[in-house]
């Protein structure tokens, strides 16, 4: 409900000059970069979370010398997610990802300056306090929400308690990938990209919460990775960082790396097309060489693990996964139909973007 609805006096326009309603695009914007970089955490979160259960599974059906307690290795196994920032960004993310992924309360932390700030949240059973590098040794995932003035004395406290393993997701949208890698000394590291156009369509919802507007179809169609609705594109080498983000992940779990493989297309490609549906050859399947050069997959072939990925290198060069992501407009609409599927919402036949169309730039 729009309770400003029909009252004009109260709305965030009235009294602005007519001359200067053309900077009214400037909310628009904020409010579509707050909704996408929601959507995106969570779909990072959920993809993790299923991974980890998967890689549970396969784990758990190995021969195995001795026993041991399986309800302990499913308890271990639950994303454990941080927050460093209690704004506005951090109060919406963690909103989103409580209801959305879904992250249990317990396996949530947020640390700010000032938690007494967090009532709601804390009612909801989400422990917040202060101590950033408690929470980064506790996680295995954390979200970076500060200002960019706050970043360096951030990155100094936390980088002798991050694990290798633990994958940081900056929103510090003023901090280029290199310079977090120099201030954390950490490579696991995420960032993503957004452009914006100045002529945004009004497709966002003013008065939505973050939550409901991401069950909104024509809203969460707009978070699409390859969609250009709404103004606001990602880069895609976010979706290249993620993908690697769930090998290292795999690899930090000692997962083999014909597993791993396995595990990506159940991941990915478990939603299929109709025209997959007619003809299963047609339908993508993960490759060594789709991540790796040739010339390493030979050297690899005695090895039974992947190296370890520098998420920063697969975020500003040019990869193998590149080269696959866009050649092929088939495996770009699997990800389509994939990322709506997993909130919920099935992309009509009709509606399904033409990605070969309509990819952003990198």
């Amino acid at each position: 409900m729009d309770l400003l609805e029909g009252l004009e006096s109260l709305k965030f326009e009235y009294g602005i000059p007519e001359e200067e309603h053309y900077w009214l695009y400037l909310q628009r914007r904020y409010r579509g970069l707050m909704i996408e970089g929601c959507a995106h955490a969570v779909f990072f979160c959920k993809l993790l979370c299923n991974l980890r259960e998967l890689i549970h599974e396969t784990q758990y059906s190995r021969p195995r010398a001795v026993s041991f307690d399986a309800s302990v290795s499913a308890q271990n196994e639950k994303l454990k997610v941080g927050i460093i920032g209690g704004g506005h960004l951090g109060k919406q993310l963690a909103c989103a990802l409580l209801r959305l992924v879904p992250i249990p309360a317990e396996s949530l932390r947020i640390s700010t300056r000032r938690p007494e700030a967090l009532g709601e949240i804390q009612k909801l059973g989400v422990q917040c306090f202060y101590d950033n590098p408690s929470l980064v040794n506790w996680a295995n995932v954390v979200f970076l929400c500060c200002l960019p003035s706050q970043l360096p004395n951030i990155c100094l406290e936390i980088q002798a308690s991050l694990e290798k393993t633990c994958t940081v997701y900056s929103f510090v949208s003023a901090i280029p990938l290199p310079r977090l890698k120099t201030l954390m000394n950490h490579t696991n590291v995420l960032r993503p990209y957004y452009h914006c156009v100045q002529d945004l369509d009004n497709i966002w919802g003013a008065n939505k919460e973050i939550v409901a507007a991401l069950q909104d179809p024509v809203i969460l169609q707009a978070t699409c990775p390859y969609s250009n609705s709404g103004g606001v594109t990602l880069s895609i080498k976010w979706l290249e960082g993620l993908f690697y983000a769930a090998i290292n992940a795999c690899t930090a779990r000692n997962v083999f790396r014909s597993e791993v493989l396995q595990l990506l297309n159940k991941l990915f490609l478990s939603v299929h097309l109709e025209s997959c549906e007619k003809d299963n050859a047609s339908c993508p399947t993960f490759q060594l060489s789709d991540f790796m050069n040739k010339a390493y997959v030979k050297n690899l072939f005695h090895k039974r693990f992947f190296p370890w990925f520098d998420l920063t290198a697969v975020q500003l060069k040019e990869t193998p996964f590149s080269r696959c992501l866009s050649a092929s407009t088939v495996l770009q609409d699997h990800l389509t139909q994939m990322y709506c599927e997993s909130f919920g919402i099935s992309l009509p036949k009709e509606k399904q973007p033409d990605v070969s169309m309509n990819s952003p730039s990198q």
